[in-house]
């Protein structure tokens, strides 16, 4: 029911698209939103640490017009409603605001901006002020602290609505910190120390033996943060979690500790021309390997597409400071404040898998080395539940630190690439795998809803009501069934059916809430996700109109320019919401790829075939 000329026209442009995107040096960078959160925050850090910092310090930077140029640009993006959102394209959120209302405290500009700051404050009365927040947040402290303690440094609410973190816990042994249920997430140890201190100093413990502790144990925490700080001076690569660390610190009369000074150079340094920072430095690891797997395929040479070298040099080699992951995994980005974790060493192995099938010996052999590292790091990774977590096994059940079916869909089809592979190395032995693979399966199916979906953990959709993303996570389970047999099993089946009836009525995908369908502004982004998806079950009958009319909307997407158009559908740590300039040309790229290679033969059109790095 779709021209093959059209389709494949629709191809090339998004292929040659994203083929542009890439970097001399034969991978993907992406761009990450600018942020109203991270702005926010680093130009709380900057004001603080213009009030406390010693000359020499203050001599390295141009503080005075960092804070300007933040403040100004956040002046330009609050919401019609009073509120700020993630991004530039999000609703306005409770934790945005009131991190945009401190940092222009913190920056002596109240007076001059109270116009705006004051429809700010009723935008956050409105969602309920410090109770609202902590209602967002529920038991996870990872992100409501850090806010309340932002907003108790510039004199907006009291230390007592901060709750004391335990940052001496910060000095036992990393392998004992899961047994003992942190209320943050495994990756905010920084925060815990730093914002756990600045409660400290601001609002002393009445317990005298806590007080005692925690006196006697700053120094040592603080240490174990010295450790913990990467090369770059930012922590996860992250403005927020960089700033909040900063802010503490500062705050509480160390503006001159080395941590200090190295993540104001981490934040002076990833501003951007505008005055605005991002979410992150980049996600290139992750984006690069989203792009090589989506071109990967019959008619190109997947060795062309990335150079091996850059890819087998994100692959960490040690114990990470950060989480103490072994060596194997990779990270979401090539600098020096990545973490190994689950979804990144899927994506590179399964682009390793494609490199394999068309490279040199001399390659292929070092490409089974990384992947027989990368496989047993994957593996070792895997929760008693069966599923994946992000980074730390085992280590609790707040969000983003407990299994997710996103992540073990990605890991079970990198185990299954290195399975069918594995009688080439014999690092990892196939039993292994095949338990490993088994225990999966059946995560994943006790984690399918009643009505057929699957949610991630790493994507969200602002206009779900609970702001889950169920197309994504719904497709990206499909696709793992689709490469190990599984699609036609009663799961897979349920599953096809909830994508294809919560379509939008011009035949592309939103956020999936049923109730609302038709509501919802349709998205190159879960379009083609919710296509990939559908075309591997496309044997099914009555699938094959709502493919058709799905094809349709992409192909006019690409068409018309909307392919270029992101969405904020990305979760960054503690619902923070960002978009990626690359993800509707990768999944667009992916699904009309699949569309045509599963076109019957006689109806087929030729691909192009090399896509040297020149190109």
């Amino acid at each position: 029911m779709i021209d093959p000329n059209q389709l494949l026209r629709a191809y090339q442009t998004a292929r040659r698209d994203l083929l542009a995107e890439r970097v001399p040096g034969g991978h993907w960078l992406g761009e990450l939103s600018s942020s109203p959160l991270s702005t926010a925050t680093a130009t709380s850090a900057l004001a603080l640490v213009a009030r406390h910092a010693s000359r020499d310090l203050l001599q390295r930077y141009t503080l005075g017009d960092l804070i300007d140029w933040g403040l100004h640009w956040l002046a330009g993006h609050q919401n019609t409603d009073g509120g700020w959102g993630d991004t530039d394209k999000s609703r306005s959120n409770i934790s945005t605001t009131m991190l945009v209302h401190a940092a222009f405290h913190l920056a002596g500009s109240a007076d001059r901006q109270a116009e705006m700051l004051a429809r700010a404050k009723a935008y956050i009365d409105s969602q309920g002020g410090v109770p609202g927040l902590k209602r967002r947040y529920g038991s996870d402290k990872t992100f409501a602290v850090p806010i309340l303690t932002n907003s108790a440094l510039a004199g907006l609410v009291p230390w007592s609505e901060v709750a004391p973190l335990p940052f001496e816990l910060a000095c036992l042994p990393h392998g004992l910190l899961r047994l003992v249920r942190l209320p943050v997430v495994s990756y905010a140890i920084p925060a815990l120390v730093a914002i756990g201190q600045a409660r400290f100093f601001h609002r002393k413990p009445v317990n005298p033996i806590t007080r005692l502790v925690r006196r006697l144990t700053v120094g040592k925490s603080l240490k174990t943060l010295q450790r913990m700080q990467p090369a770059s001076g930012g922590f996860l690569e992250a403005t927020p979690l960089t700033s909040f660390v900063v802010m503490s610190l500062a705050g509480t009369g160390r503006a001159d500790h080395p941590v200090v000074a190295r993540g104001m150079d981490f934040l002076a340094a990833s501003v951007r021309d505008d005055g605005s920072w991002p979410i992150d430095t980049n996600l290139a690891t992750w984006t690069t390997t989203l792009a090589v797997n989506a071109l990967a395929g019959p008619g190109e040479d997947a060795h062309d597409l990335v150079s091996l070298d850059w890819l087998l040099a994100c692959q960490h080699r040690r114990v990470h400071p950060f989480t103490n992951a072994l060596p194997g995994g990779w990270g979401w980005t090539d600098l020096s404040g990545a973490v190994p974790d689950a979804d990144d060493t899927a994506g590179a192995l399964l682009a390793l898998a494609n490199l394999a099938k068309s490279c040199p010996d001399d390659d292929r052999q070092r490409i089974c080395e990384a992947a027989a590292q990368g496989v047993g790091w994957l593996l070792d990774l895997q929760n008693t539940d069966g599923g994946w977590p992000t980074f730390c096994r085992g280590w609790g059940t707040l969000p983003f630190d407990r299994s997710g079916a996103d992540l073990t869909a990605h890991a079970l089809r990198a185990l299954h690439a290195w399975h069918e592979a594995s009688v080439e190395w014999t690092a990892v032995s196939t039993g292994r795998i095949d338990a490993a693979v088994r225990r999966g399966l059946e995560y994943l199916a006790k984690e399918q809803r009643a009505d057929g979906s699957w949610t991630p953990l790493w994507f969200g959709h602002q206009d779900h009501p609970e702001e889950e993303n169920p197309v994504y996570g719904t497709a990206r389970v499909l696709l793992a069934y689709r490469d190990l047999g599984w699609r036609y099993s009663e799961s897979a089946r349920r599953g096809l059916a909830w994508l294809a009836e919560n379509r939008n009525a011009d035949g592309g995908w939103a956020g999936g809430a049923g109730h609302a369908r038709g509501a919802q502004v349709s998205s190159v982004e879960q379009t083609a996700v919710a296509l990939e998806a559908l075309i591997a079950g496309q044997d099914d009958p009555s699938l094959q109109v709502v493919i058709s009319e799905g094809l349709d909307w992409l192909i006019d997407a690409v068409a018309t320019g909307r392919h270029r158009e992101s969405t904020p559908i990305g979760f960054y740590f503690a619902k923070l919401w960002y978009y990626e300039r690359l993800y509707p040309l990768v999944f667009a790229v992916s699904a009309l790829h699949r569309a045509i290679d599963r076109l019957p033969p006689n109806e087929k059109p030729h691909l192009p075939s090399r896509t040297p790095h020149s190109e």
